[in-house]
């Protein structure tokens, strides 16, 4: 049994965070352990509230699965805080957790913001160069960038940047948040990888990012090169928005099972 680990927040609405990673694992037949970091107060239409469990929790959590169920792969979700930043990051370098993918969680679909000042830095410094990817969607290029991408090509780059002067092994910058009639999303590995497609009208794009993430690390514990997770992935996220549930008053869920 392939095994892989999610350090990120609960979402009490079940379509991001921990509640995302797992189903998501499960559909590709993977084994999904985590460790949670934050629990929020949260639905379709909003974020109300969160708070973050304390770092030496959090180090527990992840010492206890690593010395029972070693994963093939992981992946970080909503950190929170700086310290919980500085532990995932020891944590890591120390048990050597790789292949690890970084999804920069910063603000929610519905624009509250999931992370302090403080552990933007933090993120940035410790975690990225720890990265074997790093998958921002275009506001989280902003922080870290400070330039916010406006079509493909400035996506590429930013994706190169991230490698180059931040230090992730790859980068896979989202173009969801583009205008148009496609969504467009950019790999920087070493060379240029571009997807397009048709963009799939809907409200329903909560999770989207940790689904995304999530289904890449559970292609890579199963063994996949990181270009063929990376597409497997954006294929399933594309089916889980064009054939989800349709719940809630806000930004609803994506279809896990598609």
């Amino acid at each position: 049994m392939h095994i892989a680990l999610t350090i990120a927040g609960s979402d009490s609405g079940g379509g991001a965070g921990i509640q995302a990673d797992l189903k998501t694992f499960h559909r590709f037949g993977v084994y999904g352990t985590s460790a949670i970091t934050a629990i929020t107060a949260q639905n379709t239409v909003g974020v109300a509230d969160w708070v973050a469990l304390p770092a030496s929790f959090v180090r527990r959590q992840i010492d206890c699965v690593m010395t029972d169920l070693r994963p093939a792969a992981i992946k970080s979700g909503m950190l929170g805080t700086a310290d919980v930043v500085d532990v995932v990051a020891s944590a890591a370098g120390e048990r050597r957790l790789i292949p690890y993918v970084l999804d920069p969680v910063m603000v929610a679909t519905s624009g509250d913001p999931l992370v302090d000042a403080a552990a933007i830095d933090a993120i940035r410094d410790r975690l990225i160069p720890l990265a074997q990817l790093v998958t921002p969607n275009l506001d989280e290029v902003a922080v870290l960038l400070g330039k916010r991408p406006r079509d493909a090509d400035e996506m590429a780059r930013a994706a190169e940047r991230i490698v180059r002067e931040l230090g992730a092994r790859a980068a896979l910058v989202k173009g969801g948040h583009l205008e148009g009639d496609e969504v467009v999303d950019a790999l920087f590995d070493g060379s240029t990888k571009v997807w397009r497609r048709a963009r799939v009208r809907s409200t329903s794009t909560h999770g989207t990012g940790c689904t995304l993430s999530a289904a890449i690390t559970a292609r890579l514990a199963l063994g996949d090169a990181l270009a063929v997770a990376v597409d497997t992935a954006l294929a399933f996220v594309h089916r889980a928005i064009a054939t989800a549930p349709g719940i809630g008053g806000g930004h609803g869920p994506l279809n896990h099972w598609a």
